[in-house]
């Protein structure tokens, strides 16, 4: 997938819950740690990648979308220009005999890379090269 002369280069995706207290944020901020914990950019180094160069972007899916606070979702990347944007998804569990809702949040985190920069590492090794 291409989107500007970028490459996407990862897809993780993650899940969070705030059982008790319906915080979004929380709930966002933890389906981005989970995210973040099934990721090696090993690639970057590997491929000496400029990583302040990577476009991260970043989309959290919850019932109540306005209430995530995205400012603290980008203060949690570690690389990039990181983009948020939360839109409606997950799932509320309402619990009625405790007036309480559990908020379930789903995270994509999606990394691009410049073609060029990739472009620029040399040839693909043929077949039985490594």
């Amino acid at each position: 997938m291409t989107q500007g002369g970028k490459k996407r280069v990862i897809l993780e995706l993650g899940f969070g819950n705030d059982l008790h207290g319906s915080d979004y944020t929380k709930a966002a901020l933890r389906a981005v740690a989970d995210a973040l914990h099934h990721s090696s950019l090993a690639f970057i180094g590997s491929l000496h990648i400029d990583k302040t160069k990577l476009e991260v972007e970043v989309t959290i899916g919850v019932q109540r979308p306005d209430l995530v606070k995205t400012e603290e979702i980008k203060a949690l990347l570690p690389v990039g220009h990181p983009t948020v944007k939360a839109i409606k998804g997950g799932l509320d569990v309402p619990d009625p005999e405790h007036d309480d809702t559990a908020v379930i949040a789903s995270a994509a985190i999606a990394v691009r890379v410049d073609k060029s920069a990739l472009a620029k590492r040399g040839k693909r090794p043929g077949p039985g090269c490594r």
